[in-house]
């Protein structure tokens, strides 16, 4: 396998490819038709220095996704509410304007991702502490009960990834993950972008988010079983500040992954590639011709097929 450098996520009916500051989104629309966009995101940061530092560059990187993530899940979204809030702007007598329709995405892509950060917090940091508190009345051990803390959280995440699996919509959305993962496995792999090659690949891919949020989590673990104070706000004060420091981490192994194939690495990978089964399913067709619409607006595979099988035929 070689490294791309493209990744990218599921939306609604559709996928999101991202190619260095170049990204596409293309959205199966309720007729049947194929829409993709293609825009440039330049990050928040723009000094290449401090961008590329390590540990940095993990935070940066998480955040920016979690941005581009909610805003490319808003356009795709758009499609299926368009006749919704136009049925709504007729009831009301308001038709509103396109600068008035981009300011108020704009709201509530902020408040959204607000929100979702504090949400997860919340119920992946603050609630497995909280938990925790009520077994140290039965040990004295500190690094029994963060070690409990974690398995809480480790349980708290699998289960909700599982319990949104169920719903039907999530499915879909899950289905269209393997589409990502299936397109990108491909073309990895020197194989040419096809339905038939696509439906051959893996739905399993060493860098994908939900390999990265898994990492967060045991990373988790390891950092609070050694950091140990006696005050219970300053150790929850920890836990908040420590966040960002461990997805930093975590995206270093996450990237160091997806550029190796040694042992060691791979078997370290195996924990969120099993995960994967569950926020993976296999695509049909149509959403396979999705995702590889969404390849083919930022990423020329072709010219990249033809530089793996060069150095391929250099080896023999």
């Amino acid at each position: 396998m070689r490294y791309s450098g493209i990744g990218g996520q599921a939306v609604m009916e559709g996928v999101m490819m991202k190619n260095q500051e170049k990204y596409a989104v293309a959205v199966r629309k309720p007729d049947g038709e194929i829409t993709v966009e293609v825009s440039q995101y330049h990050g928040m940061i723009k000094n290449e220095k401090i961008r590329n530092m390590p540990i940095l560059r993990g935070v940066f990187s998480f955040i920016e996704s979690l941005y581009l993530g909610v805003k490319t899940l808003t356009f795709s979204a758009s499609f299926f509410e368009e006749e919704e809030e136009a049925d709504e702007q007729k009831k009301d007598g308001k038709i509103l304007t396109e600068e008035q329709k981009s300011r108020r995405e704009s709201i509530m892509m902020g408040g959204t991702v607000a929100f979702s950060v504090i949400l997860a917090v919340a119920i992946f940091m603050v609630l497995p502490y909280g938990v925790s508190l009520f077994f140290q009345r039965f040990t004295d051990s500190y690094l029994l009960v963060a070690l409990l803390e974690g398995v809480l959280r480790l349980i708290i995440f699998i289960g909700y990834v599982g319990a949104i699996s169920l719903m039907p919509d999530i499915r879909r959305v899950y289905m269209y993950h393997g589409a990502e993962h299936k397109c990108i496995n491909c073309i990895e792999h020197g194989m040419e972008l096809t339905v038939e090659n696509v439906k051959k690949s893996s739905r399993q891919h060493k860098r994908c988010g939900t390999s990265f949020l898994l990492i967060v989590m045991l990373i988790s673990i390891f950092f609070f079983m050694f950091i140990h104070v006696d005050s219970r706000v300053l150790r929850l004060v920890l836990r908040l500040v420590l966040i960002p420091v461990i997805a930093g981490v975590s995206y270093e192994f996450i990237r160091l992954a997806g550029r190796s194939d040694n042992a060691v690495v791979n078997f370290l990978s195996k924990p969120g590639l099993l995960l994967q089964k569950l926020t993976t399913r296999e695509p049909d067709d149509d959403m396979i011709e999705v995702g590889m619409a969404s390849v083919e607006a930022v990423f020329d595979w072709k010219a990249y097929v033809e530089e793996i099988r060069q150095e391929d035929s250099e080896r023999l």
